[in-house]
């Protein structure tokens, strides 16, 4: 040890005086292996905390991006929980036989056939190799992080910690600039890419803070604590001027309403599905009267709530449109296998139509992806695609509304209610966007559906009477 200590150190100051500084990273290198093989529990938790603070490196060999520090060390748990899975197979048979993890499978079953397919195969299976290791790291190592049932809540609590370090950056450089609208586009940079994906993790968080902040059985301390990071997260949200985020939370209070008076989930399911149904009946008319907003987004609150329905002018809703209208001309054209599963960027362009374009489109098509984690799939995975990712949103509502009504503990039925809602926030934000590609919206996503799914396997103590769901 002490001949392997002063080796790295002499070794180290002749990299040091070279201006070669990666060797330093041999001891965190280290660390993260150990971590690894011997407390992995702790290691996932570590990568909570980093998911924040992580940078996006764009446009790298492939067209994809990688977050640094945080998905080299997620790839590392994958191929640490595969190697373990092949010596012995430790997966609880109540977990693989759950809705969600069957659903779950499926879906990357078919993203797997759909890669094959591709239009551009090495883009798809880069694809679904980052996919998989979100969806074993943080859903199925998830769920058996929490089966012990204090880490739901360093879960929590560690994303909220480190994010706050990136809303008070955030503020900061909005200070400089006035708090003024345009420059909330980018001032979260370079830990979020734009305003969107960090509006969206805000209203994700936000129904936690207020669990924390109200529970009568947590100290004064830590509700004080709570009451101080629900500020921070107030005003980020606030000044963050993401519509998207603002109308989630909406969304998901009026869902908090139904489960207080007990509302039976096909219920909501059925006029969730006839509203859609009678959108598309008169979309037409919807259409003509949505266009006679043209209120553009605006540092005034009033008027930048107004803007959500401007598709008159408003170059963010126009642009929108314009990268749905080309992805479902992109289904009409391969209905059934789509284009390959991440290829929607590269193929989009010829797809665009002359009058639907804006101020922010490009011919080449290089601007980013489809604006929605439903109609994405759609084009890029066929209607098997988008219908088996809808399955797993509907069974994780399904059993979140299940166990709000059956759970007995009254601590354990708040935690289900937070995590529910804050999933629906993002449910109703990736009809405007998706971000299920980087670790920022995949860490707390996958996340927060292992906490519904460890709830119900591990954790839930049902009331006697039956509750009709």
């Amino acid at each position: 040890m002490y001949a392997l200590s002063i080796s790295f150190i002499l070794i180290n100051a002749v990299c040091t005086y070279l201006e070669f500084y990666y060797f330093n990273l041999i001891p965190a290198a280290l660390l993260i292996i150990l971590l690894a093989l011997f407390s992995l529990d702790k290691l996932i938790l570590f990568v909570v905390f980093l998911t924040p603070l992580a940078v996006n490196l764009q446009d790298l060999e492939g067209g994809l991006g990688l977050s640094l520090p945080t998905e080299p060390i997620i790839f590392g748990i994958m191929l640490v929980f595969i190697l373990k899975q092949l010596h012995k197979n430790t997966m609880d048979s109540r977990v693989i036989n759950h809705p969600i993890t069957i659903f779950i499978i499926i879906n990357l079953i078919w993203i797997f056939i759909t890669s094959i397919t591709s239009e551009i195969p090495v883009v798809s299976f880069k694809f679904l190799i980052s996919r998989l290791w979100f969806i074993i790291t943080f859903y199925f190592l998830g769920i058996r992080l929490f089966k012990d049932y204090t880490n739901i809540k360093k879960f929590f609590w560690l994303y909220i910690i480190s994010f706050t370090i990136v809303i008070f950056y955030t503020l900061y450089n909005h200070y400089l600039r006035g708090f003024a609208e345009e420059p909330a586009n980018y001032v979260m940079s370079p830990f979020y890419n734009d305003h969107t994906i960090y509006g969206a993790i805000i209203a994700m968080y936000f129904p936690v803070l207020i669990f924390f902040m109200m529970n009568k059985k947590y100290s004064a301390s830590i509700k004080f604590a709570a009451f101080l990071f629900s500020v921070c997260f107030f005003a980020a949200l606030v000044f963050s001027y993401t519509r998207a985020a603002w109308l989630s939370l909406v969304v998901a209070f009026g869902a908090y309403c139904l489960l207080l008076l007990r509302v039976k989930f096909r219920t909501v399911l059925i006029a969730s599905l006839s509203l859609g149904i009678v959108f598309f009946m008169f979309q037409t008319e919807i259409v003509m009267k949505l266009a006679k907003n043209r209120q553009d987004a605006s540092q005034d609150f009033d008027k930048h709530i107004q803007s959500i329905s401007n598709i008159s002018t408003d170059a963010s809703n126009l642009e929108r449109l314009n990268r749905w209208g080309a992805a479902f001309r992109m289904f009409n054209e391969r209905p059934f296998f789509g284009w390959g599963p991440g290829t929607y960027s590269f193929e989009y362009a010829p797809f665009q139509l002359a009058n639907d374009k804006t101020i922010i489109s490009t011919n080449m098509g290089d601007r980013g992806n489809a604006h929605s984690e439903y109609i994405g799939p759609l084009c890029e995975s066929g209607v098997l695609g988008a219908l088996t990712f809808i399955a797993i949103i509907i069974s994780t509502l399904f059993t979140g509304f299940r166990l709000y009504y059956t759970v007995s503990d009254t601590e354990t039925k708040n935690i289900v209610l937070v995590t529910l809602l804050g999933f629906i926030t993002y449910i109703v934000h990736g009809a405007l966007n998706n971000f299920l590609d980087t670790d920022k919206a995949s860490v707390p996503f996958w996340g927060f559906i292992a906490i519904l799914v460890a709830i119900d396997v591990y954790h839930k103590k049902m009331q006697f009477e039956n509750v009709s769901i």
